[in-house]
């Protein structure tokens, strides 16, 4: 991946030389995800929604020259007009950059160094990784698309591995620094972008030429001008020439967020998380943590894998990762690998044939605080994609039964790829509500897993689109589902089984705040500690009322666990 760069920090603050995160699964579950169809707030035309407070506006008499619509100079600012911030709109995930890629199988030549079968027509031009980022940043702003599936839409199977990671780079990288781009951008112009594609063109430049060392100022330039007008936005080339070669000569006087006179704008500006989530973090956590919380980016971007417990144990895997000459080491969670360089996993042949699944680390640890043993009947409420379904039925060796309900019937298919790749015999997959109250299935079964629907806030360096996407206003609701959720599927559990409740959220009210609420309506449950099992490094960081993953301390994805015994 290219190194990257970043503006000079604000006085008394170190430079952050970490970069763009490229998270790589689809780990945990985001409340957003179940309701992208339901979005009623999509910008209109090409103007930004306002943020909740904007004082930084660039009109100071020794700032950037700002330049208007036509690319002209203007001395004098005039007007209120500014190119406004947005944190406030709308996982696998990303791929993982570097080789080998387990990509398109080869086509056989003769011994005369000609093709063996028919000729193929040339295959078309393939577009660049800027205008395919382009396409994905509208598909994000503009419908409300999710980043790792608009990508997966967007880029061709045929795509250069090159141009692939650069493309995915671009986009996350974008993405991840928005409001820092749109602060820099509100120096340097008085008037917003005058359609989407000029905006998200801008934004591609800035990024370029602000985070990432390897591409020259002048390519980036260059490049945005000709991809506006490959784009059909011709007007807007000049302005978008004049916009960008201004940032490259005053990029070093740009003005940022003072952390010492306004950490709370100031943290907003450096993580590009919504300003309503920074201060609930700091309430929370204390501004250092939140600081750590909101600014960490993994160093790399491995694929986590594990093996099919029903074919492999953990030494197999690690001789069949030697022998298709890969990168690896060991995770935190049991049974889990972090492969380096590898691009597309779900082309191997080892993969398709079920040796091993991809599963972010909390989701394996998730599935193991449940800790299945052979012929016990296990429900995972909200199953999809069906990665610790699939841990649970292999932990139990195919016996007993695993039942695995899903709401969305698209998402349910995924669950019974998954049971099909892996053999999973004693999987059953359904798709129903796991809110609705099954009178038949009252204290029938030894544990049940409810990996409820959340902010997803734990995972906002794999899944930057989450920052704009979600709102302070949609947290009552997601509270509320959970402790439905809750409520509804606890009946289930039989007198000493077990309830593991899971979010990939870091805010207080979704988990540790809802289990003090739900133990105080069902004296019957019990917290009780994570299994030996665990890491000792995790189960250290544990109180009375669970385990709080946090990405930059535990070197996982954030996540909430806690084991509940049933007593009677």
């Amino acid at each position: 991946m290219n190194e990257q760069k970043r503006p000079a920090p604000a006085a008394g603050e170190k430079r952050d030389e970490r970069r763009p995160s490229g998270g790589q699964n689809g780990q945990g579950r985001s409340y957003a995800g179940k309701s992208a169809d339901r979005r009623t707030d999509r910008p209109q035309g090409g103007s930004f929604r306002k943020d909740e407070k904007r004082p930084y506006d660039g009109k100071t008499a020794s700032g950037p020259r700002k330049f208007d619509r036509d690319g002209q100079h203007r001395s004098q600012p005039s007007g209120n007009r500014s190119f406004d911030k947005k944190t406030d709109r709308p996982s696998s995930g990303r791929p993982a950059s570097g080789k080998p890629s387990f990509g398109k199988p080869s086509y056989g030549k003769s011994s005369y160094g000609k093709p063996s079968g028919p000729r193929k027509p040339a295959a078309p031009a393939q577009p660049g990784a800027r205008k395919l980022a382009l396409k994905v940043l509208l598909d994000v702003h503009e419908n409300g698309a999710y980043a790792a599936l608009s990508l997966n839409k967007n880029l061709p199977r045929d795509l250069k591995p090159e141009e692939r990671r650069l493309t995915t780079q671009l986009v996350y990288g974008t993405l991840e620094n928005e409001v820092k781009i749109d602060h820099a951008l509100n120096q340097l112009t008085e008037y917003p972008a005058r359609d989407a594609v000029t905006r998200d063109a801008l934004r591609l430049g800035v990024f370029q030429i602000l985070f990432l060392e390897r591409v020259p100022d002048s390519a980036a330039v260059d490049e945005s001008v000709k991809l506006v007008k490959q784009m059909g936005a011709e007007a807007s080339a000049g302005f978008v020439n004049a916009v960008l070669r201004n940032l490259i000569r005053q990029k070093d006087e740009l003005s940022w967020p003072d952390a010492a006179k306004d950490p709370e704008e100031w943290l907003h500006v450096e993580s590009s998380a919504p300003l309503w989530l920074v201060k609930k973090l700091i309430e929370a956590y204390g501004f250092e943590t939140a600081k750590q919380m909101l600014t960490y980016r993994e160093a790399s971007h491995p694929t986590t894998v594990r093996p099919n417990l029903l074919k492999l144990d953990d030494h197999g895997f690690e001789d069949l990762l030697r022998k298709k000459n890969l990168s690896f080491r060991a995770g935190v969670a049991p049974h889990a690998y972090l492969l380096e360089g590898v691009t597309e996993p779900g082309f191997d042949p080892d993969y398709q044939a079920g040796l091993y699944s991809i599963q972010g680390q909390s989701s394996m640890l998730a599935a193991e605080a449940v800790q299945a043993r052979p012929g016990m009947k296990i429900l995972d409420a909200c199953a999809a994609p069906g990665g610790k379904s699939a841990y649970l039925c292999e932990t139990m060796q195919l016996t007993g039964r695993v039942y695995a309900w899903e709401l969305h019937e698209k998402r349910a298919l995924l669950l019974d790829g998954v049971r099909r790749r892996l053999g999973l015999d004693n999987l059953r997959t359904a798709v129903k509500d796991a809110c609705e109250y099954r009178p038949d299935m009252e204290k029938t079964l030894d544990a049940v897993l409810l990996d409820a629907p959340c902010s997803g806030t734990g995972v906002l360096s794999q899944k930057p689109d989450i920052k704009l996407r979600l709102k302070e206003s949609d947290l009552p609701a997601i509270v509320e589902t959970q402790k439905k959720l809750l409520n509804t599927v606890c009946r289930y559990v039989r007198p000493g089984g077990l309830l593991v409740y899971s979010t990939c959220s870091v805010l207080p009210e979704e988990n540790k705040a809802q289990i003090e609420g739900f133990l105080k309506e069902h004296p019957e449950y019990t917290t009780e500690p994570m299994p030996l099992t665990f890491p000792a490094e995790l189960r250290l960081q544990q109180d009375g009322l669970g385990l709080q993953l946090l990405g930059f301390r535990d070197q996982v994805e954030g996540f909430y666990i806690v084991r509940l015994r049933r007593n009677y």
